[in-house]
C-alpha cells in the first residue's frame, strides 16, 4: 500500500490471497480470481496493482478478465522512479529499467492485431511484423542507453580518481526507502535535499563536504533507497549509482528503527548489498567499514528508548539532531582506524612541509628542537605516499 500511495494512487480495497500453486495463465486460481473481480467491479477499480511479478501473458489475461489496467510490483516501482527521476543520469537509468521491462511484454500491445494467422513461409501476420520491429527499435535505444550510462560510469570513475589524488574520505548512505537518508543527510551537512516522507524520494546521488570534530574532511553521498524484491533492472540499471557505495570508506547503514518491520528491511539491505559483492561490484570486506544508524528514535521517545542489539548501532534522531555529535565521533573514530602513524623529524626552516602534514593529517605529538621538529601524525596511506615524495 505504501507504494501504491507514494505514486498518488488512491487504495480503495485490499485483498491477500493464498496461493498454493502459481495458475500460469492468471496466476491467482479461479475462484480467487473471480473474487477480486467482483470487488473490483464494486468499487469501479481503474487500476489494479498485484504485490508480485506477473509474466506478460498473466497481467494481458487479468486485464481481460477483471476490464482495468493491472500493473505488477515492478511495473509500480518503475511508474516511482520515473516520476523521481529528475537529472539526466536519472532519467537515463529509469529508462533503462522500463525499458529492459518492457521488452518482455509487446505481446500485449498488439492483440488487436492478427497475431494468429499465419504468413509465407518464414514470414508470420501482421502482429508478429509490428512486435518484431517494436522490440529491434526498442533494442536499439536500450544499446543507446547503455552507452551513454557507461559514459556516467566512466565520468564516476574519474571523479573518484580525482577525490583519490586530493584524498578525502567518503561516507555513503544506504539503506531500506524512506528510513530518512535524506533527512539525515541534510541535518549533518546542512544541506537542503529533498526530504519527504515518501518512498524513493532519492534517485539521484547527492555529495557534500564536511568537517568532522577531529578537523578531519570528509564528503559524504547520499543514494537511492533498497526495497524488498527490487527488481533486477532496476539494480542493474543503478550500477552506476550504487558503485559510490563500493567505493565508501565508510557505509552508514540507516534503519528506521521506529518502523515495525525494521528487522525485516534490514535484512532486505544486506540481502542486495550481499548480491553486490556475487557479481564484484562491492568487495566481501564491506561489512568491516560499516556503521548502522538508528535513526528516527525521536518516535521512540529518545535515543533512551532505542534498543540496541550486542550494544552495536548508534541511535540518532535526524528530525531533532539527537545522537548526531556521537555518530560524527564514530566516524571520526572508524576513519582513524584505517589511519596509519608516521613519525619524522622535519628542520625547523622547512615550514613548507610542517604545513603540508597539518593540512593533510592529525598531528599527535610534535617536540619542537632547536634544529628539528619531531611530529607523529595519523594520515591515510595515500597522504604518506604523497609526503614522502615531496
Amino acid at each position: 500500500m505504501g507504494l501504491a500511495a507514494s505514486i498518488g494512487l488512491v487504495v480503495v480495497h485490499e485483498a491477500v490471497f493464498a496461493i498454493r500453486s502459481r495458475t500460469p495463465a492468471t496466476l491467482f486460481g479461479k475462484g480467487q480470481t473471480e473474487q477480486a473481480g467482483q470487488a473490483i467491479a464494486a468499487n469501479d477499480v481503474q487500476v489494479v496493482v498485484v504485490d508480485a511479478k506477473l509474466t506478460p501473458v498473466q497481467q494481458r489475461n487479468l486485464e481481460t478478465t477483471w476490464k482495468c489496467k493491472v500493473i505488477d510490483r515492478t511495473g509500480l516501482i518503475l511508474d516511482i522512479f520515473g516520476a523521481r527521476a529528475r537529472t539526466r543520469e536519472g532519467s537515463l537509468q529509469v529508462e533503462l529499467a522500463h525499458l529492459e521491462y518492457q521488452r518482455s511484454r509487446l505481446v500485449r500491445s498488439w492483440t488487436h492485431l492478427e497475431r494468429q494467422r499465419g504468413g509465407f513461409g518464414f514470414l508470420g501476420g501482421p502482429g508478429e511484423t509490428q512486435i518484431e520491429a517494436d522490440r529491434r527499435l526498442i533494442g536499439d535505444r536500450i544499446t543507446r542507453l547503455k552507452l551513454e550510462l557507461e559514459d556516467v560510469r566512466r565520468t564516476r570513475g574519474l571523479h573518484r580518481g580525482a577525490r583519490k589524488r586530493v584524498p578525502c574520505p567518503v561516507v555513503a548512505l544506504v539503506g531500506y526507502t524512506n528510513a530518512g537518508k535524506s533527512t539525515l543527510f541534510n541535518a549533518i551537512t546542512g544541506a537542503a535535499v529533498m526530504a519527504e516522507d515518501q518512498l524513493f524520494a532519492t534517485l539521484d546521488p547527492t555529495m557534500r563536504g564536511l568537517a568532522l570534530p577531529s578537523g578531519r574532511n570528509i564528503i559524504i553521498s547520499d543514494t537511492v533507497g533498497f526495497i524488498s524484491d527490487l527488481p533486477t533492472e532496476l539494480v542493474a540499471a543503478f550500477r552506476a549509482t550504487l558503485e559510490e557505495v563500493a567505493e565508501a570508506d565508510i557505509i552508514l547503514h540507516v534503519r528506521d528503527i521506529a518502523h515495525p518491520d525494521s528487522a525485516a528491511q534490514r535484512a532486505d539491505v544486506l540481502a542486495v548489498l550481499n548480491g553486490l559483492v556475487k557479481d564484484g561490484t562491492l568487495d566481501e570486506t564491506w561489512q568491516e567499514r560499516c556503521i548502522e544508524v538508528l535513526n528516527k528514535a525521536d518516535l521512540l521517545g529518545g535515543i533512551a528508548n532505542v534498543p540496541l542489539r550486542d550494544d552495536t548501532g548508534i541511535a540518532v534522531s535526524a528530525l531533532t539532531g539527537e545522537g548526531l555529535p556521537a555518530l560524527l565521533s564514530a566516524i571520526d573514530r572508524r576513519l582513524a582506524e584505517q589511519l596509519i602513524t608516521l613519525i619524522c623529524d622535519i628542520p625547523v626552516a622547512d615550514g613548507a612541509k610542517l604545513a603540508w602534514l597539518y593540512r593533510h593529517g592529525e598531528v599527535m605529538v610534535r617536540h619542537d628542537g632547536e634544529e628539528m621538529v619531531h611530529v607523529e601524525v595519523r594520515m591515510n596511506e595515500a597522504d604518506r605516499a604523497r609526503f614522502e615524495r615531496l
